[in-house]
């Protein structure tokens, strides 16, 4: 059986690091990442000890270049979900900036999200942007 919500994005934030996946649940893999460990990116930021949201920012452009050039940026037509409560309370309520950082980079670079927190019965984007 085929899940419904394949295409997942998982966040791990620390003090020093910001990392973003799309991980695809029928087989468990990580279909697309992107991390300001990457020197690419950690060239063009200014991080020292922390990252912050511009940092996050960037991490989330990345990966939605990544997931247009691996066209997985529609999640195959059902978009790529994420839990936006679930990411902030696991990731502490500091780092709520960030998180919505990465979310925002990828809905403002055309990548189809369906946040599953915002209402269950109704898997759409918030009005708010």
């Amino acid at each position: 059986m085929t899940p419904t919500k394949r295409y997942v994005l998982r966040l791990f934030i620390s003090l020093k690091y910001i990392t973003a996946n799309v991980v695809d649940r029928n087989n468990g893999r990580i279909v697309a990442t992107s991390s300001s460990v990457e020197q690419s990116i950690k060239k063009s930021l200014e991080c020292g000890r922390s990252c912050n949201a511009k940092a996050a920012t960037v991490v989330g452009e990345v990966l939605a270049m990544r997931l247009k050039v691996d066209e997985l940026n529609e999640g195959q037509g059902r978009g790529i979900h994420v839990n936006v409560s679930k990411e902030i309370e696991k990731k502490g309520f500091k780092n709520q900036t960030k998180v919505w950082a990465i979310v925002n980079a990828l809905k403002n670079h055309g990548v189809k999200l369906v946040l599953d927190d915002v209402d269950d019965s109704n898997n759409s984007l918030p009005s708010h942007s």
